[in-house]
């Protein structure tokens, strides 16, 4: 099957200029891409290894060893100088979302130990990236423990196995690629920061260019020979170009100056560590070797940092990311004149004009593409999609709502619609690190950090006959060991395929977070609301810490409503918050019945996917006729549903009537009170009682009778 041409993608410069770089020096440490659906993303990865030039590779090496620099500690070696090679082409693999451990690192070859009882390695997904990309599509819905073995070995430029009881290390310099979705949720920062470069992709808003796109999409469906035809020429020019700037790398300068504005720039930004100015150092070397330069100049380091740093300078889970283009260009800095009339980069005042340090580099085209800071939006051949509102209630709005009429109790408000309702939108304040809430009893969900489950990786707590586990080893050998006198054992132990065990591990899963909010009138005296919406925050950042999918249901006036269905961004969450009006009267039972639908929705569509449901009220019941008993009536039928729940009692005052506390007592859920939210409440309460216990006129060491 004909693979679209890298040379005929349309509109993603930007992208694919940080594809270039990490192939031009591996180094650099791959590319994270990250951009809406429907924006060409594993169209443009996939068709980068037709520009790349082929490479030679040790006959039988099975690691894909360099004939002219072979790893000395090749598994399959050593290898000999001169030994007898092949040319293939550059290679591209890809690891599967529900790839398993085994798969990517290698493991026990399972064949060879039953059959010839030989503890022999069979190689990974790693080993055949080895020299090549490993491509992740949709990486930030790869498991925690895959994503860790991945950077790891992309960073150290080799893989080590030691389990089952093989112990190998082999070469695995590969380009780390990976695609995704933010709306699909997050890696955590410390993942982010192991990429090298990250670029934001967008589908062209210019309707010429979006035209160009189905244009060349339509042609390629037609007659996918033809048209890969059409673009030799270009493809052929690019790969000659990347073979090119490969050679000149090593031959590539970096003057002081530059290095003194790649750390000024990186400080400026707040970087943490030192990976940040390595990454842009090695990008702007490999930029001005793109660009057919020996000298590191201002403009390279200007492209690097646009691309090294944007991942790197969040500070928190909800920021956004990209860069402050005015304070990148007042760090950078002005070149000073050289006194012998000289350029920056070396050249003499007659030097040629194609080597000035503000040339744009060559496009996939042939014709030189706008810089990155000026290219369009990008655009691909996937047709993209509209974006879809993941706040699809009426509070997702670029303005906040007008607050009410000032003398007017907002739970007075009329219960015949929402938009009489009068409301107020109250700020967010800086998160705080929460307790830890999980889900009782051992479950069986999707890995993550919340609560305890039985899961693929983990700490080991016993054997099973299912040989699709991980080899139990103890456990294997302990069920064959009774029956080798009867299989004539000699000098070898002898195995059978029901003599395998596999281990089965207990870790920890995430959780469906349900946040249930109360966002009426009562909640908004003497600025509750804003102690409210900072806890929701800083709960939502637990949940994106701990891989959880969460879900934001409100209610308020007569009604209650899924304000954002359950979804794996925590950021769509938080969008959601900071524009969440409140007013009106209080309809809890309301929220409680939407609140049980949700999860048993939630439970037909991912029955190992428990919930937690985190109830933020006041528990003041006003909405409709009898409110408060229906309420209660629905809190007593909550058990039923099977789900764990956490009331937060957000009743504040010297004077208070205990409804969130009766209500978490119907529920059978446990009963917080808001400020014991925080992780640090419980540690000053146990200060504050140890100061008691040790005031003056109490023994030490023992209790008072």
């Amino acid at each position: 099957m004909s693979q679209f041409p890298f040379a005929a993608i349309v509109g993603a410069d930007e992208m694919a200029l940080a594809l270039i770089l990490t192939t031009v020096s591996p180094e650099v440490g791959g590319v994270l891409v990250r951009g809406e659906k429907g924006t060409a993303k594993s169209t443009m990865v996939r068709s980068l290894t037709s520009v790349l030039p082929a490479e030679e590779v040790v006959e039988g090496c099975r690691f894909g060893c360099d004939p002219a620099r072979p790893d000395p500690g090749c598994p399959d070696g050593p290898h000999a100088a001169g030994e007898s090679h092949h040319t293939r082409p550059a290679r591209l693999v890809e690891l599967p979302v529900g790839a398993t451990e085994d798969r990517v690192i290698g493991s026990l070859d399972l064949r060879r130990a039953l059959g010839s009882g030989e503890a022999a390695f069979e190689p990974g997904l790693l080993a055949d990236a080895h020299r090549g990309i490993l491509y992740v599509d949709e990486v930030n819905l790869l498991h925690d423990h895959l994503v860790d073995l991945l950077l790891d070995a992309a960073a150290m430029g080799r893989n080590t196995v030691e389990r089952d009881g093989v112990s190998v290390s082999h070469a695995a310099r590969l380009v780390l690629v990976g695609t995704m979705n933010p709306e699909e949720g997050e890696l955590r920062p410390q993942l982010l920061d192991r990429f090298g470069l990250t670029v934001e992709v967008a589908a062209s808003r210019d309707p010429a260019q979006r035209a160009e796109v189905v244009r060349r999409r339509l042609a390629f469906d037609a007659d996918p020979e033809a048209f890969t035809a059409g673009y030799a020429a270009e493809q052929a020019a690019l790969g000659g170009r990347i073979a090119a700037a490969r050679e000149r790398l090593a031959d590539v300068r970096l003057p002081d100056r530059e290095l003194e504005r790649i750390a000024r720039v990186c400080a400026g930004f707040d970087v943490d560590g030192m990976r940040a100015d390595i990454v842009t150092a090695r990008a702007a070397r490999a930029h001005a070797a793109w660009c057919g330069r020996d000298v590191v100049t201002r403009d390279d380091v200007r492209v690097a940092a646009r691309l090294a740093l944007p991942h790197r300078r969040r500070r928190n889970p909800f920021d956004a990311p990209g860069i402050d283009e005015d304070l990148l260009e007042e760090l950078l800095g002005e070149d000073p004149p050289e006194p012998d009339g000289t350029d920056p980069d070396g050249s003499g005042p007659d030097g040629p004009s194609d080597d000035d340090g503000d040339e744009a580099p060559e496009g996939t085209d042939g014709q030189a593409p706008p810089e990155p800071d000026s290219a369009p939006p990008a655009g691909g051949p996937d047709a993209p999609d509209d974006r879809t509102d993941l706040c699809p209630d009426d509070s997702h709005t670029d303005q906040a709502p007008e607050p009410p009429d000032e003398g007017k109790d907002p739970a007075d408000a009329p219960e015949d619609g929402r938009a009489a309702l009068p409301v107020a939108v109250a700020p967010t304040h800086t998160a705080y690190r929460t307790r830890t809430f999980a889900v009782s009893g051992v479950g069986a969900g999707a890995p993550g950090r919340r609560s305890r489950a039985m899961t693929a990786s983990g700490r080991t707590v016993g054997a099973t006959r299912q040989a699709s586990r991980r080899v139990h080893l103890p456990a294997t050998i302990a069920a064959s060991a009774p029956h080798q006198a009867r299989r004539g054992r000699t000098d070898r132990l002898l195995l059978e395929a029901d003599d395998l065990r596999g281990v089965i591990s207990q870790g920890q899963e995430s959780n469906l977070v349900l946040l249930a909010v109360d966002a009426s009138g009562s909640m908004g005296a003497r600025r509750r609301m804003e102690e409210v919406k900072t806890a929701v925050l800083s709960l939502l950042t637990d949940a994106y810490q701990r891989r959880d999918r969460v879900g934001l249901i409100t209610f308020r006036g007569s009604e209650a409503e899924l304000s954002l269905p359950p979804t794996s961004s925590v950021e769509a969450a938080a969008r959601c918050l900071e524009a969440m009006p409140h007013g009106g009267r209080t309809p809890l039972a309301e929220g409680i019945v939407l609140t049980a639908r949700v999860v048993e929705r939630e439970r037909l569509r991912d029955p190992r996917r428990r919930a937690l449901v985190l109830l933020l009220t006041d528990g003041r019941a006003t909405g409709g006729k009898d409110a408060l008993a229906r309420a209660r009536r629905m809190a007593d039928a909550w058990p039923s549903i099977g789900c764990d729940a956490v009331v937060i009692d957000c009743e504040t005052g010297r004077f208070r009537m205990g409804l969130a506390g009766d209500l978490a007592h119907r529920m059978r859920a446990r009963h917080v009170p808001l400020p014991e939210v925080a992780a640090q409440a419980i540690v000053d309460a146990v200060q504050s009682a140890r100061a008691t216990e040790r005031a003056p006129g109490r023994p030490r060491g023992r209790r008072a009778a």
